[in-house]
């Protein structure tokens, strides 16, 4: 009776009205110990059009020693390896994987073969960080990108022709160990640390499951008691991740591009009482050669030497200078958003100009938030 309790109140929350423009839990965190495992394997690619790794000598030792497994015994110097390529072969186990089940893989040159497409990847063993073999990946290569080389040693290259794909490469063999039935409580981890956050999830557990299910351990884990009948952890879990809320304001960021010159400005930046005069400033310098005087010469004999003096040049040096007048703004307690936009964009700043003002907003003090600078 209590559990159908529990479920009716899960429902007449999750489409209460209220919470129709609510975020769910599962948008905000990850379950701790639930996560994917890194898979990494050398290979051998078969099937180039001349486009392959040539005469380098690791391939050719890769090569033989494939062979050898057929009983074929083969020198290096018998081998060539213009359609062969080495490669390494990377992909994601995504938790919970079993054997039998296909995962993606991504296959990558480390010689010099200058294309990958149209080949084969041959047999490879996909291992984790503790040295066991978890998958095995085989077969065709998709790759998006173009390379063409000319007789004349011209060449054109469009994407990235030596990386490839190869959906549902890999099959799992083995399935990696977890704690997950066996832990007692699970722990819910926030995407973005935050303790207001953290403590509003566990409220709004709390709130459809009852008092002290879930319990806000710091700025980022959230723990929660679970069923202990393993049987109900699962539909537990798949009940908890959809809980809808309201979720707190973010922390007022604004994030600089350094590289490209991209700003974005979160919703919650505010601005103290700040005036900014803004203005820019060119140089233009011009370097020419200006002539002093003619040089003169006189023709001598019949074999045409010529004699005389050189010309006379000397350096001219054009500059120019322009200034635009500055543009004066001024910022009033408190301002949001839109009106910060608004403000820049009056006087026609660039990127770069922009990214100028922000940084010396906070200097000043004038800017209430983190100026972070990728």
């Amino acid at each position: 009776m209590k559990k159908s309790i529990i479920i009716l109140s899960y429902i007449s929350i999750l489409f209460s009205s209220s919470f129709l423009n609510a975020d769910r839990i599962k948008d905000l965190v990850s379950l701790a110990g639930v996560r994917s495992n890194q898979l990494v394997g050398y290979g051998l690619v078969i099937g180039l059009a001349k486009t392959g790794d040539g005469s380098v000598n690791l391939t050719k030792q890769s090569i033989a020693a494939m062979i050898s497994q057929f009983g074929v015994i083969a020198g290096t110097a018998d081998i060539d390896g213009s359609n062969s390529a080495t490669v390494m072969v990377t992909a994601n186990l995504p938790p919970f994987a079993k054997p039998g089940q296909t995962v993606d893989v991504t296959v990558s040159t480390i010689g010099k073969a200058k294309s990958l497409k149209g080949g084969t990847l041959l047999m490879t063993a996909m291992k984790g960080a503790d040295g066991e073999v978890y998958a095995i990946a085989q077969g065709n290569l998709v790759v998006g990108g173009l390379g063409i080389e000319g007789a004349d040693g011209s060449s054109a290259i469009q994407g990235t022709p030596t990386v490839g794909r190869i959906p549902g490469g890999a099959t799992v063999e083995k399935t990696v160990e977890t704690k997950f039935l066996e832990n007692r409580d699970i722990v819910l981890n926030l995407h973005q640390s935050d303790f207001s956050q953290a403590n509003k999830v566990a409220e709004s557990i709390n709130e459809t499951f009852g008092p002290d299910v879930a319990i806000p351990l710091d700025a980022t884990s959230i723990k929660v008691r679970a069923p202990a009948d393993p049987k109900q952890k699962v539909s537990f879990i798949g009940l908890l991740e959809n809980i809808v809320f309201e979720p707190v304001k973010p922390k007022a960021k604004v994030v600089v591009n350094s590289r490209t010159g991209t700003v974005v400005i979160g919703g919650e930046v505010r601005i103290s009482p700040a005036a900014v005069a803004h203005g820019s400033l060119s140089v233009r310098v011009k370097e020419d050669t200006k002539l002093l005087s003619e040089g003169t010469g006189t023709v001598v004999g019949t074999s045409a030497t010529v004699a005389g003096t050189a010309a006379t040049t000397a350096a001219d040096t054009d500059i120019e200078i322009d200034q635009e007048p500055a543009r004066a703004f001024v910022f009033d307690p408190g301002i949001e958003l839109q009106t910060l936009v608004d403000a820049l964009n009056e006087t026609g700043t660039t990127a770069t100009d922009m990214v100028a003002i922000l940084e010396a907003l906070r200097e000043a003090g004038a800017l209430r938030a983190e100026l972070i600078i990728i």
